[in-house]
């Protein structure tokens, strides 16, 4: 099983690693700062660079559900290292951050609808979440409480509780459509300071202010009791 770096600490940019196998389009690393797809963020993309100076291009990160390998994704026509090189995992930085903020966003937005998550996506630059609601907030209202929270410059941090401790704490989890990371024993928890508190396995930044100015772009009715809020943030 690769050992997940970014668990621990979301601002590592790069880490020296082994490969441990490299087939059927994938290259599995011993340890890794690459986020695999999972809880609605996307897998990160980098490189892998060899001690010769060359790199191999990683378009994707998924996570093999069998052995709990993190899967590197090569881009098309690129040649995987042999199992057993040393390399130094390097992510896209840029990408990583802003889905870091808009991940770190869309928790702030958890705290201020009253409504059960339903689904939800992080994307580069912008994101959105489904609430289990009759009726839509208002927009321009929304944007201004969710910039307040973010200019409030609140810490977020991170802990672990087990996953009977989760279980006993139902009230904790927002999302009706994603499961919360359980099954290894514990469970990680985010918390923004005085303001929304809930299991998550993805990556975030250490205080809302990081976030930057958003807007939320788009409130679409996608049913009876289905809101969808989609946000943006201003700044690169």
């Amino acid at each position: 099983m690769t050992e997940e770096l970014f668990r621990e600490d979301s601002y590592l940019k790069e880490c020296a690693a082994t490969v441990t196998r490299a087939a059927d389009g994938a290259i599995c690393l011993d340890r890794t700062v690459f986020y695999p797809m999972g809880g609605g963020q996307p897998g990160d993309s980098g490189v892998l660079r060899l001690d010769d100076g060359s790199e191999v291009r990683v378009v994707d990160t998924r996570k093999d559900k069998d052995t709990g390998d993190i899967l590197h994704i090569p881009a098309e026509g690129e040649t995987a290292p042999a199992e057993g090189a040393a390399v130094t995992a390097v992510i896209d930085w840029d990408r990583r951050h802003r889905l870091m903020r808009m991940h770190s966003c869309l928790h702030l937005l958890c705290a201020l609808v009253p409504g059960a998550v339903t689904g939800g996506n992080v994307s580069d630059g912008k994101g959105r979440l489904d609430f289990d609601l009759e009726e839509s907030p208002d927009k321009e209202a929304l944007t201004e409480k969710l910039n307040a929270l973010i200019a409030a410059d609140a810490p977020v941090g991170h802990s672990w509780i087990t996953d009977e401790e989760l279980a006993a704490n139902p009230d904790m989890v927002r999302t009706m459509s994603v499961k919360p990371p359980m099954g290894q024993g514990r469970v990680r928890i985010i918390a923004v300071a005085g303001v929304d508190t809930q299991p998550c396995g993805g990556t975030h930044v250490a205080r809302t202010g990081e976030i930057g100015p958003v807007q939320v772009a788009k409130i679409e009715k996608k049913g009876r009791m289905n809101r969808r809020i989609s946000v943006a943030l201003m700044s690169g």
